[in-house]
């Protein structure tokens, strides 16, 4: 026992705390790194205080958004405002509006025949019609089959894969498996001719071509906005359906008075993504007709692109004209999406 006049033990100093094995030879090469970081870090901070040091840290994303997104737009409007056939700018020649008035130049704008530029308006009016077809079927097909992935049904998981599976294809694979489908000597028609119905050239056929592409565009999308109102779907509270069973509500009165009105705003998201998604519509109808037969299915993407990369001579300044007509064509979407949604959320 010891003496009443022992003193406690003195504390240990950090010198004499034990670290952790392993991690001396990496607080060996991270510190000096670290500190090297410090010094400039904190010279910032002085400089611009500590509210301001956050564009620090952003700087170098806004560097890259800005070549890579404003800087292509800043060019591409420098483009539709000149002429020629020259790549670079100082080569070409400014010429205003004319790009825009060539591409608007029309008697009729319903009848693509008066047109100056009458394979703009054809593509418009394509893209106009496959826009209105594709985004209604699918919309209305990804509604049904969310409804009924979203009960208790039978490998509900099973399906609901089978379901999203065309989304994570590419789209020229998708459109290369219709077209081997589709062709003359192709999987359908092989079918038709062991049954003896015959077959028939459906890509050759300009108003069987454009079905198809409607088809193979809604098969290949509505994956992913059935998944998205699915979520909706899932997101309603299960009560409400509840006391509807409890008062003996139809289902079709249950559809519209609860369903559809709770799930109104998940539909206006899909409803513009379908929207702006089948403006764009390119790759997978160039490479399953290649705008065929005729301008049967050329759309305002693909006159865009053979416009300013595809013919001879190469019209830089009228596909970029076509271009930002479309972006405006956006925009003025994606602003009534806006409204929308500020419309339904205050009442």
């Amino acid at each position: 026992m010891r003496g009443q006049g022992a003193s406690a033990p003195a504390p240990l100093s950090p010198a004499h705390i034990a670290r952790p094995r392993g991690d001396s030879l990496a607080l060996r090469v991270i510190a000096p790194v670290m500190r090297l970081v410090e010094i400039p870090m904190v010279a910032c901070q002085r400089l611009l205080g500590i509210n301001r040091l956050a564009w620090v840290f952003l700087a170098p994303n806004l560097v890259l958004f800005g070549l890579f997104a404003f800087l292509p737009v800043i060019l591409n409007i420098a483009y539709a405002t000149t002429g020629g056939a020259d790549v670079l700018l100082a080569d070409r020649p400014y010429v205003g509006v004319r790009n825009f008035a060539l591409l608007g130049d029309c008697a009729n704008y319903l009848d693509p025949n008066s047109c100056r530029e009458d394979k703009f308006w054809r593509a418009v009016w394509n893209t106009t019609w496959f826009v209105t077809l594709q985004v209604g079927i699918m919309v209305g097909f990804s509604l049904l089959t969310a409804i009924i992935l979203n009960r208790e049904i039978r490998a509900r998981g099973f399906f609901r894969a089978v379901f999203f599976f065309p989304v994570l294809l590419s789209p020229v694979v998708v459109a290369l498996i219709w077209k081997w489908i589709l062709q003359r000597e192709g999987v359908l028609n092989a079918f038709l001719d062991w049954t003896g119905v015959g077959g028939y050239n459906w890509l050759v056929d300009a108003d069987w071509a454009f079905g198809w592409s409607v088809f193979l565009s809604v098969w290949a999308h509505m994956g992913f906005y059935t998944l998205i109102l699915l979520a909706g779907l899932q997101a309603i509270p299960r009560d409400v359906y509840e006391a509807a069973t409890m008062d003996r509500a139809s289902p079709w009165r249950v559809f519209r008075r609860i369903t559809l009105p709770l799930l109104s705003p998940t539909m206006l998201v899909v409803l513009v993504l379908a929207l702006i998604k089948g403006v764009q519509t390119f790759d997978e109808v160039y490479a399953f007709t290649g705008g065929g037969p005729g301008t049967a299915t050329t759309f305002i993407i693909q006159y865009i692109y053979e416009e300013g990369f595809a013919g001879a001579p190469r019209l830089f300044g009228l596909a970029a004209a076509a271009s930002l007509l479309v972006a405006g064509v956006l925009v003025v979407l994606t602003l009534v999406q806006l409204w929308l949604n500020r419309r339904s959320a205050n009442g």
